[in-house]
């Protein structure tokens, strides 16, 4: 039909074959929850559907309203959110809840490609810059003071989408450096006894070579490189605090740093619990899994939100090492198209949109299975499209199909 070209078949699969897998395993773990979650994704569909019917022109005009209202409802948490799970981040409403900060990534996402796609905007120009972070600082600030640092890690998808729009590689690299640096010095804090003056030493150290070599070898203006000095003095700072900040956090989360390199059995009855039977279920699914409602483990319930942030052990155990390579395949090619589509884009707006959606997407997919299999701590980030829940899937669904809708545009215009 004429009015389905340009509408990508292959995404549009994949998005339906990752609800559709997920509904099926919400449901083997809870039934009344994978009933709810065809419901959420009949929701999605209606308002996908409403979003291709919309002007084009819609999304960017009306970017500046969804960041302000996507801010508003994360400020409004404070006085009216509800704690779930030790974390006022919620909105409940009789029988449901909303995650606001979910719709405030959608915020975001349009608000960054609607200055982006500005004609004065240089990335190598420092107000411009400033800026886009300051865009995606504001509703960063707001998810830490929650605090939410699940969610917060997830902004780093914007600097991967300003990255393509020519941040320089070499400041994204050694904010990437001393990050990765300072992250090493928070986990080796308390247990190994590392006095992290040593890590604060380096990171100047190699601040200091970096800097000498660029302004006395390669000549280059020394006004050019305050940002990478500006990252160097920020992160050494706080790698000098990260002990006090490590003594401040909660014991839980302390915990659930200690168990990456303590292992989970020494946690078992705390922090190490809901990791050690997470592995124990995908471990145990072997080759081909032990079938569908026929997992021991998740159908056990011993693995605590398994049909949420865990709902991957339930794939491993139920559909084996053959369905979860086929899942993580299904979500590698989605996301990779997503990126490629971008790439091939007309339009900057549409672009840079479309690398902010796919880098949201890898985030998430990374961190939540590397959370699962014991690779990071345990954040509380959901699995796209997969995990229980309305507000992840109908947010990740209206990125979809706005992103779709862009892309429909963008193949049938004549410019």
């Amino acid at each position: 039909m004429k009015w389905a070209e340009g509408i990508d078949k292959l995404g549009m699969t994949l998005y339906v074959l990752l609800c559709v897998f997920a509904i099926l395993n919400i449901y083997s773990v809870k039934a009344e929850l994978g009933q709810k979650q065809l419901i959420f994704f009949g929701i999605s569909c209606f308002v996908g559907m409403m979003i291709f019917f919309m002007r084009t022109k819609f999304f960017e005009n009306m970017s500046a309203i969804i960041y302000v209202g996507g801010v508003l409802l994360l400020v409004g948490l404070f006085p009216f959110g509800t704690e779930i799970l030790g974390q006022k981040n919620w909105y409940k409403f009789g029988g449901f809840t909303m995650q606001p900060v979910e719709f405030a990534k959608i915020g975001t996402t349009l608000m960054l490609a609607n200055y982006v796609s500005n004609q004065d905007f240089n990335i190598n120009n420092t107000r411009s810059l400033i800026t886009s972070l300051v865009i995606i600082a504001i509703p960063g600030i707001v998810v830490l003071m929650i605090p939410d640092v699940g969610s917060l890690l997830v902004f780093v998808a914007f600097v991967i989408a300003l990255y393509r729009e020519g941040l320089s590689g070499k400041l994204f690299l050694v904010g990437t450096l001393f990050a990765g640096v300072f992250l090493i010095a928070n986990f080796l804090n308390d247990p190994l006894k590392i006095n992290l003056w040593y890590f604060t030493g380096v990171i100047l150290l190699l601040g200091v070579i970096w800097f000498v070599f660029n302004v006395a070898m390669l000549r280059k203006n020394i006004y050019t490189l305050l940002p990478a000095v500006g990252i160097i003095i920020l992160l050494a700072g706080l790698s000098i605090v990260s002990p006090i900040v490590f003594e401040k956090l909660p014991k839980h989360q302390q915990e659930r740093i200690e168990v990456l390199y303590k292992g989970e059995r020494e946690f078992r009855d705390t922090s190490g619990y809901n990791l050690l039977y997470s592995k124990t279920a995908i471990g145990s699914g072997g080759m081909l899994g032990k079938g569908y409602k026929q997992g021991s483990v998740t159908q056990g319930k011993f693995v605590p939100e398994q049909e949420t942030d865990y709902i991957f052990c339930t794939v491993g155990e139920e559909w084996g090492f053959l369905g979860s390579t086929i899942l993580i395949l299904c979500y590698a090619v989605f996301i990779g198209r997503i990126y490629y589509l971008a790439e091939n884009q007309k339009s900057t707006f549409n672009r840079v949109f479309g690398y902010c959606f796919a880098s949201i997407l890898l985030i998430h997919f990374v961190i939540n299975l590397g959370m699962v299999m014991g690779l990071f701590p345990t954040v509380g980030i959901p699995l796209p499209f997969f995990s229980y829940g309305g507000s992840s899937l109908l947010a990740f669904s209206i990125m979809t199909f706005i992103f779709f809708k862009l892309n429909y545009a963008d193949k049938n215009s004549l410019v």
